[in-house]
């Protein structure tokens, strides 16, 4: 009887967090790779439920009535526990030597996704008015809320015992229990020669990693706006990029006149073939779907305290880049804006000869302070006029000395800093990505993650 209790408990517990996932499925469409990636199993160590970054561990009968008392609540325990997973937050338990503030932050970082994704009905709820208290507070001290900024926030400002409490009433949701567990198993290194043991983190950080270039294309089709997920996600990865593969997050998908071998039907066209002697029933698309980079604007700081071999690398590399059929379309809408306290120049470039002739010309204007406002308000100006239809992006190559503009852009704006210890980059805006450029062995140019 007990074996069959068992049974039954679980069956109810798999049909629970199927229907969940279904739910998420439903509404974030963009979110099923990664849905997928997280298995279940019936665990009773637990009086809740948790995840282990393998599989969601419930208590069935906890799981059970929580979802007949509030099924949107399973939904968003669900989403929470996979953020767990793509954010590594049980991965980075070392060097966050207060273990409940750690716990917190993940949670409040976490839950801030959740609550940013607007017009998805499987878990959008009312905040409390605790709870809207706080994110601003956050926001207004750390800027993008990752559990690492989070962290360092509540260190330096902890909050006193009661509201600690109420916060952890607050945004609790899950057992972090499994990811001491879970630490204590992870494989050591291989001896040289052996195959590695395959390691849980990479593969989340690589999923990560695909639900960013995902969002990138995804935008905010479905009536579904993703929120902070994809800021999160970028101050997240880690890993260094070349600067070519950077600019592909700002790819658009469009046809372009070219032949399409993807999608030919060879058995069609050699029955043909072979039928009539020479009338193939299908002949290759004549279109093909491409995901490349369309309109852009990229300004150059041309202060005198800006290196100007460096200034030229930077250009040079981008002439290649838009030289390029996989990364640019053959037409684009490129503009280059030189400016220092003010626009000193600007230029439209449509092809890679244009782009040849102006880095051929190339001579740098200006040599004042810097004041980064302006450029901020030609691009507002040029949209407003509709020249600017499309923009992704506005990559803004500095040394960071400057006057930063104080409103948050609609579209991403990146500031790319030269490799000085000279600039505090905690100075830089919070709802702008900031990264670094460097130099690899091979000569590339390579972005590192500013903060």
């Amino acid at each position: 009887m007990a074996m069959k209790t068992r049974e039954e408990l679980q069956k109810a517990g798999e049909k629970v967090l199927a229907h969940t996932r279904t739910e998420l499925y439903l509404s974030l469409p963009f979110m099923a790779p990664a849905l997928d990636r997280l298995a279940w199993t019936m665990d009773l160590s637990t009086l809740s439920f948790g995840t282990d970054a393998e599989a969601i561990r419930y208590n069935p009968i906890h799981l059970c009535r929580t979802w007949v008392d509030d099924p949107k609540y399973v939904n968003r325990a669900f989403l929470h526990m996979l953020f767990h997973c793509l954010f590594l937050h049980m991965y980075h338990l070392e060097g966050h030597e207060d273990r409940i503030l750690w716990d917190l932050s993940s949670d409040i970082a976490a839950e801030a996704v959740i609550d940013s994704l607007k017009g998805c009905p499987a878990v959008e709820w009312t905040q409390t008015d605790l709870r809207a208290a706080w994110y601003e507070k956050l926001r207004n001290g750390c800027g993008v809320l990752t559990a690492e900024r989070i962290y360092r926030f509540l260190i330096s400002d902890p909050p006193d015992p009661l509201t600690e409490e109420k916060l952890r009433a607050e945004f609790t949701v899950c057992d972090h229990a499994f990811w001491d567990e879970m630490n204590k198993e992870r494989p050591a290194d291989p001896p040289p020669g052996e195959t590695p043991v395959p390691d849980p983190e990479s593969d989340w950080n690589e999923a990560a990693s695909r639900l960013l270039s995902e969002l990138d294309s995804y935008g905010r089709g479905g009536g579904t706006e993703t929120g902070s997920l994809q800021r999160i996600l970028a101050v997240g990865q880690r890993r260094r990029l070349t600067y070519r593969d950077f600019l592909k997050r700002y790819a658009v998908v469009r046809e372009e006149a070219r032949v399409d071998l993807d999608s030919f039907d060879y058995g069609f066209y050699n029955y043909g073939m072979t039928l009539y002697g020479n009338m193939p029933l299908i002949e290759e698309n004549e279109y093909r779907e491409a995901k490349k980079v369309e309109e852009l604007v990229i300004a150059v700081d041309t202060s005198a305290s800006c290196q100007k071999t460096l200034v030229g690398r930077f250009l040079s590399e981008t002439a290649a880049v838009i030289a390029s059929e996989e990364t640019f379309f053959h037409h684009v809408d490129l503009r280059i804006i030189e400016c220092d306290d003010r626009i000193q120049k600007e230029l439209v470039i449509h092809t890679p000869e244009e782009m040849e002739r102006y880095l051929a010309a190339f001579e740098v204007q200006g040599g004042f302070g810097t004041d980064f406002r302006p450029v901020f308000d030609y691009v507002g100006g040029l949209r407003a006029k509709g020249e600017l239809r499309n923009l992704r992006g506005l990559l803004y190559f500095t040394d960071g000395f400057g006057r930063f503009p104080v409103q948050p852009t609609d579209f991403e704006t990146v500031f790319i800093f030269m490799k000085d210890d000279l600039f505090d980059l905690r100075k830089a805006p919070k709802w702008a990505v900031t990264l670094t450029i460097d130099d690899d062995t091979d000569g590339r140019l390579i972005l590192n993650a500013g903060r």
